[in-house]
């Protein structure tokens, strides 16, 4: 695929980096304190999701699918077709 939807330090996994929709990055900020801006990344476009408990793992594995998602959704059809 040679595209990322999300990061994280595996040794602390402190937190993790996903993609987002602008307005949606902004509005996850303000709703969830465990969600900040993501360092060294995109501002614009990527939050980071605190794994510390203040997120639910629900919501964190949806915020990873809808990364999944939005990256999946600027290949090209041929790319999409290959990766399933």
């Amino acid at each position: 695929m040679n595209k990322i939807f999300s990061l994280a330090e595996v040794e602390s996994f402190n937190g993790i980096n996903v993609k987002c929709n602008p307005e949606e990055a902004i509005e996850l900020r303000e709703h969830y304190f465990g969600v900040t801006p993501a360092f060294h990344m995109s501002k614009k476009h990527w939050n980071t999701i605190a794994v510390d408990g203040s997120i639910s793992d629900n919501l964190m594995k949806g915020w990873i699918k809808d990364s999944y998602s939005l990256v999946v959704s600027k290949m090209t059809k041929k790319k999409q077709a290959e990766i399933g």
